[in-house]
């Protein structure tokens, strides 16, 4: 006959309940109200990263066989600012936040020109290089606002429709998912109406292709940070609730 070993004191076994209730934790996906604490703040980062890149990105630059834009040193963190509204705020709100965005480049683009086609005062000598900066800048904001109106809505639509499948779990899947399809878009059609006729033969080709990698990997190099700011975030929004007190991924 066989003995019975005894439990050590102390130990409980999991009810079939309590790991039904866990698991269906893990595959519910829950976002946050746009009312909350801290989406006006990352709103207001977000629209400003968009207009700096904007302007940066009136300039070329070359780093020996790389060609890009300088816009590159910022704008890979508007992507990851959109990928924490749309994880922790949802759709809608990711949606509100590029039209936002865009309204402010449009608002931009014509205090710009305004002031372009405005008389310069006295003393003023500077015109002809204001306007070789931004004057090249409606077209920059035209790439803009159609590429990453297709790249970013692609981004969120896709991560917010993987994580509505999977639920809390595997946040990295969602994020570089999302971001390889959003950013090839935007990347390619940011490119082609921004500089197609600029940029000659093999340097644009080079343009595309280093544009894309490398905000890529931009993504994937700042994936702890990104993981961090949204784990915060869902922690301390208080419209972010998961079934059964569960932690937020």
């Amino acid at each position: 006959m066989s003995k019975k070993v005894p439990k050590a004191e102390g130990s409980e076994e999991p009810s079939p309940e309590g790991s039904n209730a866990l698991s269906a934790a893990s595959r519910f996906a829950a976002f946050a109200s746009s009312r909350g604490r801290y989406y006006a703040v990352i709103l207001a980062v977000f629209s400003a990263i968009l207009i700096i890149s904007n302007i940066s990105a009136t300039k070329v630059i070359g780093f020996g066989p790389v060609v890009t834009d300088g816009g590159a040193f910022l704008f890979p963190i508007a992507y990851i600012l959109g990928d924490v509204i749309s994880e922790v705020y949802g759709f809608k709100a990711a949606r509100k936040a590029v039209i936002t965005g865009f309204g402010l480049q449009i608002l931009a683009t014509f205090v710009f020109w305004l002031v372009l086609i405005s008389p310069p005062g006295p003393g003023y000598e500077n015109q002809d290089a204001f306007a070789a900066v931004l004057g090249f800048y409606p077209r920059i904001v035209a790439a803009s606002l159609i590429g990453y109106f297709f790249g970013q809505l692609l981004n969120s639509y896709v991560l917010v429709a993987v994580k509505k499948r999977m639920g809390e779990q595997k946040l990295w899947v969602r994020l570089l998912t999302s971001t390889g399809v959003g950013e090839f878009v935007d990347t390619l059609l940011f490119c082609v109406i921004a500089f197609a006729g600029v940029i000659p033969g093999l340097d644009f080709i080079n343009y595309i292709v280093f544009g894309f990698v490398y905000k890529v990997a931009v993504e994937v190099i700042l994936m702890p940070v990104t993981y961090r700011v949204i784990k915060l975030v869902k922690k301390h929004e208080p419209s972010y609730e998961l079934p059964g007190g569960g932690e937020a991924a």
